[in-house]
C-alpha cells in the first residue's frame, strides 16, 4: 500500500471510529451528520494544511459511498481559520453553535488546539 492509501486509510478509520463513539445527539435526527472542517485554506499554515482538508473530505466521500455512519450520510462543513489562532475559537463557536457539527477535525498545531479548548469545553 502507498502513502496516499494509508492516509486514506487511516483517515477513514478515525472518522469511522469518531462516528461511531461520539456523535452528537442531533445526529439521530437529521438527515446527515454535519461534520466540521477546521484547517487552514489560507496563511502561512495553508501549505500544510490544505492537504489535511482535502485528506478528511476524501475520507468523508469514501465513507459515503460506503453508506455513511448509522445509516446517514456525512455532510462537510468547511471553514478557514486561516492561520490565525483567535479566529480558531470564533470559528469553533459558529461550527458548534450555528452549523451544529457533530465532531470536528483539524487544529493541527498546538497553538489552534490550544484555543478552540475553552470554546469546546464551554459548548459542551
Amino acid at each position: 500500500m502507498n502513502r496516499r492509501g494509508n492516509l486514506k486509510a487511516l483517515a477513514a478509520a478515525a472518522a469511522l471510529s469518531v462516528g461511531s463513539f461520539v456523535v452528537a445527539p442531533q445526529a439521530f435526527a437529521a438527515d446527515t451528520i454535519k461534520v466540521g472542517v477546521l484547517h487552514s485554506l489560507s496563511g502561512t499554515m495553508a501549505i500544510s494544511e490544505t492537504v489535511l482538508k482535502d485528506t478528511v473530505l476524501m475520507a468523508i466521500d469514501e465513507i459515503n459511498a460506503k453508506g455513511g455512519v448509522l445509516g446517514k450520510k456525512l455532510e462537510p462543513v468547511v471553514v478557514d481559520p486561516a492561520s490565525n489562532w483567535p479566529l480558531f475559537a470564533e470559528k469553533t463557536k459558529q461550527l458548534l453553535g450555528q452549523d451544529k457539527v457533530s465532531v470536528i477535525f483539524g487544529c493541527w498545531t498546538s497553538v489552534s488546539r490550544k484555543s478552540v479548548l475553552p470554546v469546546v469545553e464551554e459548548m459542551n
